[in-house]
C-alpha cells in the first residue's frame, strides 16, 4: 500500500511541476539512480550480514 501512496503522491507532484512549468530539483536520471542505489543498499546490507555470519559460524 505504501508503494501505491508514494506513486500517487509522486504523480501529483509531477503534475504540479508540469502545470507550473517548474523544473524538478534534480535531473530525473540522477535522482532515479540515487534512489536505486539507496534501495540496493537497503536490501544488500542484511544479505551481506547473513553471508558474513554464515562464514564466521
Amino acid at each position: 500500500m505504501s508503494y501505491l501512496i508514494s506513486l500517487v503522491i509522486g504523480l501529483g507532484v509531477g503534475l504540479l511541476y508540469g502545470a507550473l512549468d517548474f523544473r524538478s530539483p534534480a535531473p530525473p536520471a540522477i535522482a532515479l539512480i540515487g534512489l536505486l542505489g539507496m534501495l540496493a543498499g537497503e536490501k544488500l546490507w542484511p544479505m551481506g550480514r547473513q553471508l558474513v555470519a554464515g562464514w564466521i559460524s
